[in-house]
């Protein structure tokens, strides 16, 4: 896929609170842990940020409140380069997470979703492409289970790319809000347990092809710090990660699909920007928070080139 013009990042902006380490929670006693921080979080904000950081023009969709989150999480985005024009002030909290990180970088999130609750109640509207829309979680926004797939539709009509990037359903609607969206996908993303639960299938490949046989272009399933796998009709290709030693894994999924993106946009393989989408992937779980471990695009590449 070749992406060109600008690329338009719908999705839900969060502060993420982190909480470090926690081994466990004991009602009605205190336990004491390390750090306990603010970070930028949210799907919409990870994915714009790391596209940014790499040097590409992104313009971001959503709401904050007109609050002290809000403004701390705008002003994050807007220090990365990301366009915020897009991006709405709202009477409702800015969306929170309070992020519970485990000694070995897994975690739990307690989410408050705030205004996301409330944005994207219309699909979104394009201009004439070309151009490239990507759609940060659909199962965080409420609003787009319900006009996302009418959102991809219009941007498909209107000339430009697509991408979704699936994020987890605990609502449990999986397939019953993805499906109508596939065959206006042209980038599919999903971690491997998201991608085997839509599909209800055992193993990716098989995942993979329900996808692509439902009009998909290209399905990439995100597998941690083993890589990815990425499937198009004709091929498959299994990138091979970093083994970095992971610190806070929160958001290193949505940084490597800013990754991917950013590889694309280059004019990259599949191969490159899968081997990109995993050096962001594995930066943003290096160090805490989601997106305090990336690093510019000439960086990126200088870090990948040491691991050869």
């Amino acid at each position: 896929m070749l992406i060109r013009g600008e690329i338009i990042v719908a999705g839900n902006l969060v502060e993420d609170i982190l909480v470090r380490p926690v081994e466990r929670v004991e009602y009605g006693f205190t336990v004491w842990v390390d750090a306990i921080e603010e970070h930028l979080g949210g799907n919409g904000s990870n994915t714009s940020y790391t596209l940014a950081t790499l040097g590409i023009p992104v313009r971001l969709r959503g709401a904050v409140g007109r609050d002290d989150f809000g403004r701390r999480v705008l002003e994050r985005l807007s220090g990365a380069g990301v366009n915020l024009e897009e991006v709405q002030r709202r009477d409702l909290p800015t969306a929170s997470t309070v992020v519970l990180v485990a000694p070995d970088g897994s975690r739990s999130f307690l989410h408050a979703p705030g205004v996301s609750g409330e944005v994207f109640a219309e699909p979104g509207e394009f201009g004439a492409g070309p151009g490239h829309f990507h759609l940060a979680n659909i199962f965080s926004l409420p609003n787009m289970r319900r006009t996302g797939a009418e959102t991809l539709k219009r941007a498909t009509e209107a000339g430009w790319t697509t991408s979704l990037d699936t994020g987890h359903d605990t609502r449990g609607e999986w397939m019953g809000v993805l499906e109508p969206c596939l065959a206006n996908i042209g980038l599919l993303f999903a971690n491997e347990a998201e991608a085997l639960r839509i599909a209800g299938c055992s193993e990716v490949g098989s995942a993979a092809r329900l996808f692509l046989d439902r009009g998909v272009k290209t399905v990439v399933i995100k597998r941690g710090r083993e890589g990815c796998a990425v499937f198009d009709g004709e091929e498959e290709l299994w990138g091979q990660g970093f083994a970095v030693e992971p610190v806070d894994t929160t958001g290193a999924g949505d940084c490597f699909t800013g990754g991917f993106l950013a590889g694309l946009y280059r004019g990259g393989t599949l191969e490159e920007a899968a081997s990109l989408g995993n050096a962001c992937g594995a930066l943003s779980a290096s160090r805490i928070g989601s997106v305090s471990g990336l690093k510019g695009y000439r960086e990126t590449l200088e870090w990948m080139a040491a691991w050869d």
